[in-house]
């Protein structure tokens, strides 16, 4: 990986459970591991600190002119195209000469992919079961768009697997969890197994894993993607293609 020349600001949603927060900060930990020097921030859309405001202000105190926000989001949702650009412009407004380059959202991507099978086969789940039935969980938006991307890996991975493989979405889209189930069920799934779409461990994540046990008694819930080095490379692969131009918008005041 190249070797950070401005500041990776890693951008989370944010969550009132603490665990999260501390999975997003263990990652950049993993991220300066597998970048030397690079200079990494941590900041969040809501309900955790710091803030992304005060994270931009902070940098630009320091002296920088110039940063590199790679949004830890897996779709374009809300909060990748509304949320997090209307925050930097807000900031860079208010602070003469900062440019912040927003980089790409990490998912979908098959590294990512990867992980979040690993989980799965590292929680007892054997995809060679063609009795088991899969459902990939994600957060849920109003944008049409980022629910069709899970369920077009989850129709990826159905193809690929002898297990069914549904998807299935904690909040604002259908189906959800327990009617996942029920038309895993129908298709003569008798086990089943719930893989995370998520980065971290947290509210939606929990809610998850209780709907599957109502409905699916002893479900196998996988854990979320974390600090695997290949969520690290991929926020690293968003910042280089960010400096390089291939991805990315600038906004500067």
């Amino acid at each position: 990986m190249t070797v950070a020349h401005l500041p990776l600001l890693i951008v989370a949603h944010g969550s009132r459970d603490p665990r999260s927060a501390a999975t997003v900060r263990a990652l950049a930990d993993v991220v300066r591991t597998r970048s030397p020097g690079a200079d990494v921030r941590v900041a969040f859309l809501d309900l955790s600190a710091p803030s992304v405001g005060d994270a931009l202000a902070g940098l630009y105190a320091e002296g920088h002119r110039h940063v590199v926000a790679v949004p830890l989001l897996l779709g374009h949702a809300y909060h990748a195209r509304v949320d997090l650009p209307a925050l930097v412009d807000e900031v860079t407004g208010s602070l003469p000469r900062l440019s912040v380059t927003v980089a790409d959202v990490l998912g979908p991507d098959p590294l990512l992919e990867e992980v979040a099978l690993d989980r799965l086969a590292a929680g007892g789940a054997d995809l060679a079961d063609p009795d088991l039935g899969v459902v990939l969980a994600a957060v849920g938006s109003s944008h049409d768009a980022a629910n069709d991307v899970v369920a077009r890996i989850a129709r990826g991975w159905d193809g690929r697997h002898s297990a069914r493989v549904a998807a299935a979405f904690a909040s604002a889209a259908r189906p959800d969890v327990p009617a996942a189930i029920t038309r895993l069920r129908a298709h003569g799934a008798r086990r089943f197994a719930v893989a995370s779409w998520f980065f971290a461990p947290g509210l939606l994540p929990d809610r998850i894993g209780a709907s599957a046990a109502e409905v699916a008694p002893g479900a196998l819930v996988a854990a979320p993607l974390g600090t695997d080095p290949r969520v690290a490379a991929v926020v690293l692969d968003r910042y280089d293609e960010a400096l390089t131009g291939a991805a990315g918008t600038v906004r500067t005041a």
